[in-house]
């Protein structure tokens, strides 16, 4: 097998993300289910955001995170998505990306992120030109030179994205590489269960993500041990979040759990999700062992879902050193990284699992990416704001 070009590659809805603090009283009073995606269309999108207010937009898409969180953590890493104008923010974050951009037919993708006082987020999700990813897309010598390739959930509800899907997946595997999955969220597994069964037992891919009320939902069971032995069975890798519980890294060999660790205040669950699969991932491609994988996306869902362990901008060169470091990079990873561009998007679960207190330094370089949505800073080299995106615009 030949040396891999990337460690991740990402395939995902090229969407950006409208976030706003809302109540529970504005989410009744759209018909919304509280914690869940339901896709909306153009007409829908329009009225949520004519009743929103004040919100914070920017580039997202749940893979879309993930990838821009492994290459915050050094590893070499790649997307394929469909949007307008979506290059400069995914390259700036250091991520390879050659999709060709959507030409006319619908608007850029959003998705409207309501998050009520609890931290619980709400989305809300327009495709638009997200769903024009199309099997084409797909580059086969990308994906053959990609260790991991990871997919993501709500992929399946586009038919042509679905297809590109399964090809991404057939080349992976025809190249002896790793295909992983994030359900995404339990509505979306109410939607596909049996396909998604499908995916995991005939081996189209090998490693799953889920929080535990996907779980339930994939297995339709309440019992939180009898689903887990249920996926022992169907994968042959199965991460689960269980939020303030921890977490469980499930193989045919046996169960690794991660005790959870406490968090000072929990201010937004949105994107934890994300973030927890890119630290499990860049764990994974290191060869750190499943339980350290944990350790990692833990602390990196934590950073997200806590304000008490966010730091401030001066300590993110020094915390990107001590990656490359411990992570046994050849060469240290550029503290010029110009990540603040990608904002919150993707699972339900405050993933903070873990006494993860040994690798605080390998993950202090995931600091960069909260810069637009924490500090709201400028990107390096550019006199314009990290999404410079307003009303009406596109990606």
């Amino acid at each position: 097998m030949a040396d891999a070009k990337y460690d991740v590659l990402g395939i995902g809805n090229a969407i950006f993300d409208v976030l706003v603090q809302t109540d529970e009283a504005f989410l009744g009073r759209h018909g919304m289910t509280k914690g869940g995606m339901a896709l909306i269309d153009e007409a829908r999108a329009t009225a949520i955001y004519a009743d929103m207010g004040p919100a914070t937009e920017m580039s997202g898409g749940s893979a879309a995170n993930t990838i821009v969180g492994v290459a915050n953590l050094g590893a070499r890493a790649a997307y394929v998505g469909k949007g307008r104008l979506y290059t400069h923010d995914i390259r700036a974050a250091g991520v390879a990306f050659e999709t060709q951009a959507a030409s006319g037919g619908p608007a850029t993708g959003c998705s409207y992120i309501l998050v009520t006082p609890d931290g619980e987020r709400t989305m809300n999700t327009y495709l638009g030109a997200a769903q024009e990813l199309m099997p084409s897309d797909i580059d086969p010598a990308q994906i053959a030179a990609s260790s991991i390739v990871y997919l993501e959930g709500y992929l399946w509800d586009p038919a042509s994205a679905k297809e590109a899907f399964v090809k991404a997946a057939t080349i992976a595997h025809g190249a002896g590489r790793q295909v992983a999955l994030t359900l995404s969220d339990s509505f979306c597994v109410d939607r596909y269960r049996h396909e998604f069964l499908e995916l995991m037992r005939k081996g189209t891919v090998d490693l799953v993500f889920a929080n535990e009320a996907e779980l339930h939902s994939l297995y339709q069971t309440a019992d939180f041990e009898t689903a887990l032995k249920q996926l022992r069975v169907d994968t042959k890798l199965g991460v689960v979040t269980r939020s303030e519980k921890g977490c469980v890294v499930a193989s045919r060999e046996g169960v690794v759990a991660v005790p959870a660790s406490p968090i000072d205040k929990l201010a937004d669950t949105t994107g934890a999700g994300d973030l927890f699969a890119a630290g499990f991932l860049f764990g994974l491609v290191r060869n750190a062992g499943h339980e350290n994988a944990g350790r990692l996306g833990a602390l990196a869902g934590r950073h997200r879902s806590d304000p008490a362990h966010r730091r401030a901008p001066a300590s993110v060169a020094e915390g990107i050193g001590a990656a490359a470091r411990i992570a046994g990079v050849a060469a240290p990873v550029s503290p010029r990284l110009r990540v603040c561009m990608f904002g919150p998007s993707g699972n339900t679960a405050a993933h903070r699992c873990g006494d993860a207190a040994a690798y605080i330094p390998y993950m202090e370089c995931f600091l960069t990416l909260f810069l637009l949505w924490n500090m709201h800073k400028t990107c390096p080299g550019t006199s314009k704001t990290p999404m410079n995106l307003r009303r009406g615009g596109t990606i």
